[in-house]
């Protein structure tokens, strides 16, 4: 019986499909193509959905909230996807996915003999909001890399200046030695900037709203003020590279304090009790045949 069902469905779906094939086709002949010469390539997961993420964009991306553009745009830039897709791309992105979520939902409730209006909703919720989490997951990588690389580059700044370089030859000394990385990319970023025409500061004021890190805001606070000051640059970069480094130490210091706490519920939910099991069966199996259970 519930073969049959999903074999219904299945025939009702490329039925409909078949007949409204050519007014698809329609909508999507009018979607212009998408330049991506200078973004990055699209994932092997995305390719599949692209076509559909331009679709909506094209017809229904106008309508979306300016607020939630707005955001979503700054939501892009904090985790460097900027030049992977743009706002409304992301947000078409987010409503293909909770369609596909309350599909895939159905489709299994079908075959189970099941429905749900609530599971439903929170397939849609959750396919809807995965990207974002996707992105928050990201922002996080992004940021422990950048913190982990950042006295390693203050270190080769202040040898830099040390040695008699300004600010700019620093930079593109640090960016040629240093691992690469998101902050190593920052960084060329800020050299492209400074090749523009902007001056120091505004480059580095651009550098810290796109990362948005208090470590990395501290430190162009620190080289604003110095160069503003006319006080030792050098000082300033190596005091900055020792406290970022004691933060460094101290991060890991307070990871390895949590290690225990963390290890808790699992010891109490999977260790613990396999160790009872292996530990009190050969006692129960001797009450059996003792006659006492």
């Amino acid at each position: 019986m519930l073969l049959f069902i999903a074999f219904a469905v299945s025939i009702g779906v490329i039925v409909t499909l078949g007949v409204g094939y050519k007014s698809i086709s329609g909508l999507t002949a009018v979607v212009p193509p998408e330049n991506r010469v200078f973004l990055d390539p699209l994932p092997a997961s995305l390719r599949p959905l692209w076509p559909l993420v331009n679709f909506v964009v094209h017809h229904f991306g106008e309508r979306f909230s300016p607020k939630l553009v707005e955001k979503t745009d700054l939501q892009l830039r904090l985790t460097s996807l900027t030049f992977l897709m743009n706002a409304r791309q992301f947000i078409a992105l987010s409503i293909i996915g909770a369609m596909l979520a309350v599909l895939v939902a159905l489709v299994l409730m079908l075959l189970l003999g099941l429905f749900s209006l609530l599971a439903l909703i929170g397939a849609g919720f959750l396919g809807y909001f995965y990207p974002r989490i996707w992105t928050r997951d990201v922002r996080r990588r992004r940021v422990a890399r950048i913190l982990k690389h950042l006295p390693l580059y203050l270190d080769f700044l202040t040898l830099a200046v040390e040695a008699g370089l300004n600010i700019n030859g620093a930079i593109q000394k640090a960016v040629e030695k240093g691992p690469p990385g998101p902050l190593s990319w920052e960084l060329e970023h800020v050299l492209r900037d400074l090749k523009s025409g902007l001056n120091r500061t505004e480059a580095l004021r651009r550098l810290d709203d796109r990362l948005r890190i208090k470590e990395v805001t501290n430190l162009i606070g620190a080289v604003v003020q110095a160069e503003r000051m006319g006080s030792g640059l050098a000082k300033s970069l190596r005091f900055q590279s020792d406290q970022r480094r004691s933060e460094r130490f101290q991060r890991a210091e307070k990871q390895a304090m949590e290690a225990p706490v963390k290890l808790i519920f699992p010891l109490l939910m999977f260790i613990f009790p396999v160790t009872f099991i292996v530990l009190g069966f050969p006692i129960a199996m001797k009450f059996v045949q003792a006659g006492l259970l």
